[in-house]
């Protein structure tokens, strides 16, 4: 299952390079030359038919800021969000905290400026949790020898790479000692324990406390929380290098300094609750490169394929 996944992420790659090569001249390179447009990219943490809504605020204060046409881009997984920004498809991206080491890994020019948070004052951050049924009989990462595990994705933080070092330190090997499946997503690999189609899984932890229950396709005590990671640095916004300066900086300052719910809303582009992002948060807050080097040690101690 595992190497199949793999595979299929690295012909995604392959096709998407050729997807994006035939698409004429690139967003950063128009930019860079005072183009119109700016390319905002994003998948969904799980099953979504209104992301582009969810970030319609921040991309209308972006177009204010630039005055340049921002224009969204649903992905459908990171890998094509990584090679788009690559080819220079894509000028800002929302990425997992993997995914964005994984993109420098392969040398995409971008930096990370904005991290999500989901309430004002918090650091951008948040939880893997371990799942399983109340009466699974699994009390931890050790009795897992020999289950299905459910992750979200090869190139998930909170889904996979995270969990993958609390098993190793477990003494549980991902390749040799459970059966893993991957289901695209923290509500599907939320929502298969629950079914009992894995006897454990992997999402993050706003998935489980509140946005599955607030949904009502989760019940409260449904799940039992058998494991928790550090906190994993937020999901960073990553702005393309390639940028004409003075677009980069506005749009970086605009990240760091408007792209949240209480100047959102007081300044007219959102209503009410104002719920950013694929989280449904308060909005953003300034990161660095420097904020996930604890990816970085991770993959180090993991020594993930995904991660070379």
């Amino acid at each position: 299952m595992r190497t199949s996944r793999l595979a299929g992420a690295a012909a995604g790659f392959a096709a998407v390079a050729l997807t994006l090569s035939a698409c004429g001249p690139s967003a950063a390179d128009q930019n860079a030359s005072g183009g119109d447009e700016i390319v905002f990219a994003s998948i969904p943490s799980e099953e979504s038919t209104s992301l582009q809504a969810s970030y319609q605020p921040v991309l209308d204060m972006l177009a204010k800021e630039t005055g340049k046409t921002v224009r969204f881009q649903q992905a459908t997984d990171y890998a094509a969000v990584i090679e788009g920004q690559r080819a220079g498809k894509i000028d800002i991206a929302q990425y997992g905290p993997f995914s964005y080491v994984l993109a420098k890994n392969k040398g995409v020019a971008a930096t990370a400026v904005s991290g999500q948070v989901e309430a004002k004052g918090e650091a951008p951050g948040y939880l893997s949790y371990g799942i399983t049924r109340p009466d699974s009989g699994i009390n931890g990462l050790a009795d897992l020898r020999g289950k299905k595990v459910c992750f979200v994705d090869p190139t998930s933080t909170s889904g996979y790479l995270y969990p993958k070092a609390g098993l190793l330190k477990a003494g549980i090997n991902t390749d040799t000692d459970i059966q893993p499946i991957y289901s695209g997503g923290h509500d599907s690999a939320a929502l298969a324990v629950a079914k009992g189609d894995c006897d454990a899984g992997f999402a993050q932890n706003a998935t489980v406390d509140t946005q599955l229950v607030e949904k009502g396709q989760l019940k409260p005590g449904e799940l039992r929380t058998i494991w928790r990671s550090e906190t994993v640095p937020g999901s960073p916004v990553a702005v393309s290098d390639e940028l004409a300066p003075q677009v980069g900086e506005k749009v970086t300052a605009a990240l760091r300094e408007k792209a949240n719910s209480d100047y959102l809303r007081a300044n007219g582009f959102c209503q009410g609750d104002c719920k950013l992002g694929d989280i449904g948060g308060w909005g953003y807050a300034p990161v660095d490169d420097a904020f996930y080097n604890g990816i970085r040690e991770v993959c180090d101690v993991t020594r993930d394929k995904q991660c070379q």
